[in-house]
């Protein structure tokens, strides 16, 4: 019994050298860094779905509005529209809502992002009108 402990104290075990354990986070670096540009538009698509839907709840918003006072409003919280708290205050929401133009016959609303998605500079902004047709006017 004795002698096998022995023998197991003695056998040399298999392992990984320092250098190769920095050669493989290396490799997953250089992999991770070459795959990050790829995906930001994905992000920056997925973070734009965020603008669409806020923009078409202020138009359910302005529209029930119009039926009752018959006419649309620039007063964001006339329409009672809560807007989430932005990124850059602690929260969740990428974009500040704003209606910019109002009158008897229509309205536009604008969706303004709050950050640069891809770090290019431009903030990306997206806009409805009462004729509910959604676009983007500033692509990030």
């Amino acid at each position: 019994m004795i002698k096998t402990v022995n023998k197991l104290k003695h056998k040399k075990l298999g392992a990984f050298t320092m250098f190769e354990l920095l050669l493989a986070m290396a490799i997953i670096g250089i992999l991770a860094s070459l795959s990050v540009p790829l995906y930001l538009p994905l992000i920056s698509r997925a973070k734009s779905t965020e603008a669409k839907l806020q923009l078409r709840h202020v138009l359910m918003l302005e529209k029930n509005y119009f039926y009752v006072n018959s006419k649309y409003t620039t007063d964001i919280n006339e329409l009672g529209f809560e807007q989430p708290k932005l990124v850059t205050a602690d929260g969740q929401a990428n974009y500040k809502i704003d209606v910019t133009d109002a009158s008897v016959n229509s309205f536009t609303a604008k969706a303004t992002a709050v950050s640069d998605f891809d770090g290019d500079g431009q903030y990306n902004v997206w806009q409805i009108t009462a004729d509910e047709k959604v676009k983007e006017v500033t692509p990030d």
